[in-house]
């Protein structure tokens, strides 16, 4: 196969990741709208969301700064999402 191929085949696998990923997050959202303060689930939906995105630049970012300003953006998100989680 030639390298545009697996490229191909890599970018459907990721884009496939992602969608179990959203519909994982949406079933945690769900349950979690069950039992929880509707603001909170919110804003942990907001965050994930967000995380998504942050990882998904990281992905393609070239430039070292921005790599590492991505890398503190998703921690941080990662901190409030485990905050809100409790």
């Amino acid at each position: 196969m030639s390298d545009a191929g697996e490229g191909l085949v890599d970018a459907e696998s990721r884009l496939a990741e992602r969608m179990e990923e959203r519909e994982q997050e949406k079933k945690r959202a769900r349950q979690a709208a069950n039992t929880a303060d509707p603001e909170r689930v919110r804003q942990l939906e907001s965050c994930r969301l967000a995380r998504t995105e942050m990882q998904r630049q990281l992905e393609v970012a070239t430039h070292q700064a921005r790599r590492q300003q991505l890398g503190q953006a998703i921690a941080e998100l990662d901190r409030r999402i485990a905050k809100l989680s409790q």
